[in-house]
């Protein structure tokens, strides 16, 4: 007996997916951005969703979204860790962050938000990230800037943390 392929892709699980850039400034701050959809008052990374439906890739999420949302035209770099996050109500999502590099003063002053998402940026330092994003999202920066150090690859995280088997 042979199953309907359309109808075996249906009932697959589905996860949610996402891509982000990590953009630094020459002293190391983080580029984050206020998004004015939140409820919750965190900010987040340039980046969003993975249009998969339109055959793009995650990288190229990460660079439509900084074109969109703070119109820089950069090409990610390395892919620094991908995450894979869960949340009560919603299907697992699968975060990927690339490094965006360290941008000049230039292209920080050539920054254009995208009004309809976003309501303002600011260069934050490591010890402070806490303070505008989520754990997990915290998490997540943290290891895509300890990979960036140690230039070890990419980090395999869930819900921010290593990953592990149990």
């Amino acid at each position: 007996m042979s199953l309907d392929f359309a109808a075996y892709i249906a009932g697959l699980p589905r996860i949610l997916a996402g891509a982000n850039t990590l953009f630094r400034s020459a002293d190391g701050r983080v580029l984050l951005v206020e998004p004015n959809y939140r409820d919750d008052g965190t900010w987040t990374l340039p980046g969003g969703t993975i249009e998969s439906d339109q055959g793009e890739t995650p990288r190229q999420a990460a660079h439509r979204e900084t074109v969109e949302e703070i119109g820089l035209d950069v090409t990610p770099g390395a892919l620094l860790a991908v995450d894979w996050v869960t949340a009560p109500g919603r299907p697992p999502l699968t975060s990927y962050l690339y490094d965006g590099g360290v941008l000049g003063e230039e292209q920080l002053g050539a920054i254009r938000l995208q009004a309809a998402e976003l309501d303002s940026w600011e260069l934050v330092a490591e010890p402070d990230l806490d303070r505008y994003l989520t754990p997990n999202a915290t998490r997540r920066v943290r290891a895509g800037l300890a990979a960036l150090r140690s230039a070890g690859g990419p980090a395999e995280l869930v819900n921010g943390r290593p990953a592990r088997e149990d």
